[in-house]
């Protein structure tokens, strides 16, 4: 018979053992017999199924599983893994009393008697609801971080482990370097940088500043699978443990080869307009320059011509005049080149063929270089025929030519070439699309630096030494390529010669039909005329109204529009012609004009003017006076004006 005290005290650690289990609460722990019944419930299996141990206790525990589990029998075979392998343990879906689910870690183990009969099972179950939806969510979020990594295109997003080796690989980074994921995985991203970098240490030296500094930024050549290379801006991140440790790094590069591109064009492109600017600027202070010297120079020339006629029979004196007469033509050559150069010249344009003009001037281009320059030419077999002003073309070909061979003072070749091309829309810098003749003239000589050569075309720029060059000879070139809807374009370099290109636009349809000139009339016998002149500058006015009255006519004269209009209607008909400058004023020549025309409208009318872009509206039947001009082209122009053959510009 057991010792009761033995008894009492296996009877008290039962009841301790019991209030042990029933006071936890924080994990369901209850027997089940040997079938699976519950046979006891403590108040953590009550808090988290809802079932009493009143409603519980004799009922089987699959009620606990979903439909499904038990459809699958996964109750029966939990039982007959714990009872034959010695322990159950799961995680998956429990079903509460209220039907609810919840995500639950199950442990089962069997209950053997003393002679090893098995009687029941231990069950002890807690809720992990709390803890799954955490991992789910941050599933969802690592998940979706993912995808948003592979989605991005635009920049290449990849991990390195803190050796530099590729630990992941996003589609930016397949894209824009080639590497699918199982090619460049396990690789050292070194091999990305260009064998310069790699040679300097640069992908190290990446790594160690973003782990001492927290960040590496730079901007460089990076290369793709297939060799060819690629700007990048590149940015690194170490990344770091709980503890601090470096775990590896975070590196996102992104491809601006396009951006830098469009940078430097976008700077190519400010250069153009800047520079364009600036030569405005100094055409239009050029063209101004060039207005009030040709002024001068018309009263000058004017002066001379009229004094040399009345000159007496000394030969001395006589020469004197000549020579300020020949210095005058020099100086209006010069205006003439300014003007040029301002786009203001007056052109006489027409179909030109190119390598008949060229071998033209063989003999005299020949007799302006040195016998140590060879010449050669290179002509297509069919060249269309440029549209442009033949002698200006002239002029410009034989600057070109001196410039040549100021260039190659020891010797060398000089060749001109033509050919013909289409140009597409901002294909060469200022030329509009259509079909261009080019002629080019290069030389072997000494060339220029990019300093020199962004000046070479501004007017009065030089590099002949002092007394050697006006500096004009390229400007003028300049402004009468680009008032001939062409372009001057130039190339050279240190040690490399000179190519000139001068571009001008192809002769087409009507600019194709030939203008025979007409041949200069000898001055006529004209009989006395009264004629009213007008200009603003008292000098040209004066030496306009000489030349006309030493060819025999009456004058008036008038300083403004307002004081001519005033003349015309005192006069009351007796005005036969008016000359008219353009440039003045409070009104205008052409205003003036518009002006007379319905007071007088037959009244035959010059316009003397030294510039070229002269409004069209208005001037038919106008004869144009280029200044400055010399008592026979006056002459020439009042025939011309009294004959109605306006507008033609009589030459200066």
């Amino acid at each position: 018979m057991p010792d009761k005290n033995a008894l009492e005290a296996a009877i008290d650690r039962e009841e301790r053992y019991r209030l042990l289990v029933d006071s936890i609460v924080d994990y369901a722990i209850y027997m089940l017999d040997a079938q699976g019944h519950v046979a006891s419930w403590n108040r953590g299996a009550e808090r988290f199924k809802g079932y009493t141990s009143r409603e519980i206790i004799g009922q089987h525990f699959s009620r606990f599983y979903t439909d499904e589990d038990r459809a699958t029998g996964l109750p029966a075979r939990a039982l007959h893994i714990a009872a034959t392998e010695g322990r159950f343990e799961q995680e998956g879906w429990r079903v509460r009393k209220d039907g609810s689910l919840m995500w639950a870690h199950v442990l089962i183990d069997p209950i053997h008697a003393d002679d090893g009969t098995l009687i029941g099972y231990a069950k002890i179950t807690r809720d992990m609801s709390e803890r799954k939806a955490t991992q789910d969510a941050l599933r969802q979020s690592e998940q979706r971080f993912r995808l948003l990594i592979q989605g991005v295109q635009d920049y290449a997003i990849y991990m390195l482990d803190p050796r530099g080796h590729v630990t992941s690989w996003n589609r930016g980074a397949q894209r824009f370097k080639g590497y699918t994921d199982e090619e460049i995985v396990g690789e050292h991203f070194s091999r990305f940088y260009t064998e310069e970098d790699r040679a300097s240490g640069l992908p190290a030296r990446a790594l160690r500043t973003a782990a001492e500094e927290g960040r590496f930024e730079a901007e460089g050549w990076r290369v793709r699978k297939d060799g060819s290379q690629f700007r990048a801006h590149v940015v690194i991140d170490p990344i770091r443990g709980e503890h601090g440790e470096l775990i590896g790094f975070a590196k996102i590069t992104r491809d601006v080869t396009e951006r830098r591109e469009a940078q430097r064009e976008l700077e190519a492109t400010r250069a153009r307009f800047i520079q364009s600017q600036k030569m405005e600027a100094i055409g239009q202070l050029t063209g101004g320059v060039a207005h009030d010297f040709n002024n001068l120079l018309a009263v000058v020339l004017g002066n001379l011509t009229l004094a040399l006629k009345r000159l007496p029979d000394d030969r001395k004196l006589r020469q004197l005049i000549e020579n300020s007469i020949h210095a005058a033509e020099r100086g209006a050559t010069l205006t003439k080149r300014m003007l040029a150069f301002a786009r203001r010249q007056e052109l006489t344009t027409g179909p030109i063929d190119v390598p008949e003009l060229v071998r033209g001037m063989a003999e005299l281009l020949q007799r302006s270089i040195s016998p140590g320059i060879r010449i050669d030419t290179r002509f297509p077999l069919r060249l269309a025929p440029a549209f442009a002003d033949a002698a200006q073309l002239e002029l410009a070909l034989l600057n070109l030519t001196v410039n040549a061979r100021d260039a190659m003072p020891e010797g060398g070749t000089l060749t001109i070439a033509a050919r013909e091309e289409r140009i597409a829309a901002d294909a060469v810098p200022g030329l509009a699309a259509g079909r261009y003749v080019c002629l080019s003239v290069t030389d072997t000589g000494t060339g220029m630096d990019e300093a020199t050569l962004a000046k070479a075309a501004e007017p009065f720029f030089t590099t002949k030494g002092v007394g050697k060059g006006t500096g004009l000879g390229l400007s003028m070139i300049h402004g009468f390529a680009e008032q001939s809807g062409g372009r001057l374009l130039l190339r050279s370099a240190p040690g490399q010669g000179t190519t000139a290109e001068i571009w001008l636009p192809v002769a087409e349809g009507e600019h194709r039909r030939s203008e025979e000139a007409a041949p200069r009339p000898d001055l006529p016998a004209l009989a006395p005329r009264t004629v009213l002149v007008v200009d603003d500058d008292p000098l040209v006015l004066m030496n306009t109204a000489a030349m006309l009255e030493d060819l025999g006519h009456a004058v008036l004269e008038a300083s403004s529009g307002a004081q001519a209009l005033r003349l015309l209607r005192e006069a009351g008909g007796r005005i036969d012609l008016m000359i008219t400058d353009q440039v003045m004023p409070g009104m205008t020549g052409a205003r003036l004009i518009d002006a007379v025309r319905s007071e007088a409208p037959g009244l035959p009318i010059v316009l003397a003017s030294g510039f070229a872009d002269l409004p069209e509206a208005g001037l038919s039947g106008i004869v144009r006076l280029a200044k400055p001009f010399e008592q026979a082209d006056l002459a020439r122009a009042l025939v011309a004006s009294l004959r109605g053959e306006g507008p033609r510009s009589q030459p200066g």
